[in-house]
C-alpha cells in the first residue's frame, strides 16, 4: 500500500521534476504504467466560495472549527451517537471512501475502526481541507487523503462509502450529482451510508432554531426536509434502501446497498 500511495503522490504533482524524462524512459522499459500528464485539479465550486468560505476555506476559521467539541455542539450533543450509527454499517478490513473532510476526529476514528487491514480514502475538493485531513491521519498507513470532487470521486469500486453531513451543504443539482457519483463508486453488494439532517417532528423543541440556522447559514439544508435521499438518485431501483432517524427525527441514517 505504501508503494501505491507514493505512486499516487507522484502522478498528482503539477510540475514534473527535472529528471522526469530519464525516469520516464526507465518506466517504459520496465513496462510500468504511467500518466503523460497530471489530471486537471477540480475547481472550487462557486457555492462553496460564496456560502461556505467562512467555514471551510478561511484558514483561521478552519483552525478554530476543527475540534470535536465544536462538532458536538453543532450536532446538539449527538455526534458520538451518529458516528457510532455510521460505523455499525462498516466492517474492519473494508475499503471505504469518505467524500469530504469532517471536522474533529471522525476520519481518525473511522480509520481505526477499519483497522490495519482496511483502507480509508478521504477526498475533498478544497486544498486546505485535504492538508488538514492529511495532518490528522498522519501515521495511519490504512488512511490516505486526496483532492477530488464528490460528484466523480474516482478510485472505486469501494466496499462502502461513508457520507457524513455533506449532502445538506449542497445545492439541489449538486445533491443529485453527488448521490449518483457515490452510488456509482460501490461494488455489487457494497453500500453507501449517508448520515445527515432530516425534517424533525413538528413539535420538536429545536425545530424553530434549526430552521433559523438553516435560513441564515445553511441555505441548501432544507432540501433534506423536502426530499428523501433516495429521491436524488437517478437509478434508485438498483439499490435497496433503509432509513433510521434519530433525536426526534432531526437526524437520519440512510443506507443504500447495491443489489
Amino acid at each position: 500500500m505504501n508503494t501505491i500511495l507514493s505512486q499516487r503522490e507522484f502522478v498528482d504533482e503539477t510540475s514534473p521534476p527535472s529528471d522526469f524524462v530519464p525516469r520516464l524512459a526507465t518506466l517504459v522499459d520496465l513496462g510500468t504504467p504511467f500518466r503523460r500528464s497530471s489530471p486537471e485539479a477540480p475547481k472550487i465550486p462557486a457555492y462553496l466560495r460564496d456560502v461556505y468560505y467562512w467555514a471551510y476555506l478561511n484558514p483561521r476559521n478552519v483552525r478554530l472549527l476543527d475540534h470535536e467539541s465544536v462538532v458536538s455542539v453543532i450536532l446538539w450533543g449527538q455526534h458520538r451517537r451518529l458516528q457510532g450509527a455510521a460505523f455499525t454499517e462498516l466492517r474492519p478490513g473494508q475499503r471505504v471512501l469518505q467524500p469530504a473532510s469532517v471536522y474533529g476526529d471522525f476520519s481518525l476514528n473511522l480509520a481505526r475502526h477499519l483497522g490495519p487491514e482496511g483502507l480509508l480514502e478521504v477526498t475533498d475538493i478544497a486544498p486546505i481541507q485535504v492538508a488538514s485531513s492529511r495532518r490528522k491521519l498522519r501515521g495511519l498507513p490504512q488512511a490516505a487523503t486526496r483532492r477530488a470532487d464528490a460528484r466523480c470521486p474516482g478510485g472505486g469500486p469501494y466496499d462502502a462509502v461513508c457520507c457524513y453531513f455533506l449532502l445538506h451543504e449542497l445545492p439541489e443539482d449538486y445533491k443529485r450529482q453527488v448521490v449518483d457519483g457515490l452510488l456509482d463508486s460501490v461494488a455489487p453488494g457494497g453500500k453507501v451510508v449517508f448520515v445527515d439532517y432530516h425534517k424533525p417532528h413538528w413539535v420538536h423543541p429545536l425545530k424553530f432554531i434549526t430552521s433559523l440556522v438553516f435560513d441564515t447559514l445553511e441555505p441548501f439544508a432544507k432540501g433534506l426536509w423536502r426530499h428523501q435521499i433516495a429521491d436524488f438518485a437517478s437509478h434508485a431501483g438498483d439499490f435497496s434502501w433503509r432509513q433510521e432517524t434519530y433525536f426526534g427525527g432531526l437526524f437520519q441514517k440512510v443506507v443504500a446497498e447495491r443489489r
